[in-house]
């Protein structure tokens, strides 16, 4: 019976934070900031994960409360070690801007997480670990253009563009100026401007 009790005052305690974040969710879209801080902020002090991550926004953007990162990146984490896939890339995002510790343990850390996220299918992760790989003080090329045709397939069109690039100069890829230009194409028709330009020249 005690062990009924609990498993029922869990579930009780779980309905109550999804509850509480999908009125901080409508609060939200209606322009109601502070209502729905105060919602995400009682379901994340309850272990809630999405409303961690919805905090975690809040205090980034200062929407509801004042802007405050350390506090993002608190929440963050916390939905990140319940793993939250976009706050594990919000929360590499921000060790690598603003975390303590060494720089090395940061850039380690946080290339975990984005890895986790990528593999989630958090786009964003994908295209940032693309860049990082690409650009890195010992660029892995073709680890890169790995994550960077994976955003692209999932619609990013300045992931699209930078695949173009990898094609025209060969990094991680034989080079291939045909399949630079379909990449471009893309690139340029959902919007991009860099890949507009670049066909032009």
């Amino acid at each position: 019976l005690e062990e009924a009790a609990f498993q029922l005052q869990q579930i009780f305690r779980i309905d109550i934070s999804i509850a509480l974040n999908i009125l901080g969710i409508e609060s939200m879209r209606a322009g109601h900031c502070r209502a729905a801080f105060t919602c995400f902020k009682l379901a994340a002090d309850r272990g809630y994960s999405k409303a961690q991550f919805n905090v975690g926004l809040c205090y980034e953007h200062g929407r509801g409360t004042e802007k405050d990162l350390e506090k993002a990146g608190f929440y963050y984490c916390q939905a990140a070690s319940s793993h939250h896939p976009m706050a594990q890339y919000r929360y590499a995002r921000y060790l690598l801007q603003y975390g303590p510790g060494s720089c090395w343990d940061r850039q380690h850390k946080a290339v975990a997480l984005l890895e986790r996220a990528a593999g989630a299918g958090i786009t964003e992760a994908q295209a940032y670990l693309g860049v990082f790989y690409m650009r890195g003080l010992q660029p892995q090329e073709k680890r890169g253009l790995k994550y960077l045709l994976q955003a692209a397939d999932s619609g990013d069109a300045q992931s699209r563009y930078h695949v173009g690039l990898c094609y025209e100069q060969g990094r991680g890829v034989q080079q291939s100026l045909a399949e630079a230009l379909r990449h471009y194409r893309q690139s340029a028709a959902a919007g991009n401007g860099l890949a507009r330009d670049r066909l032009r020249a």
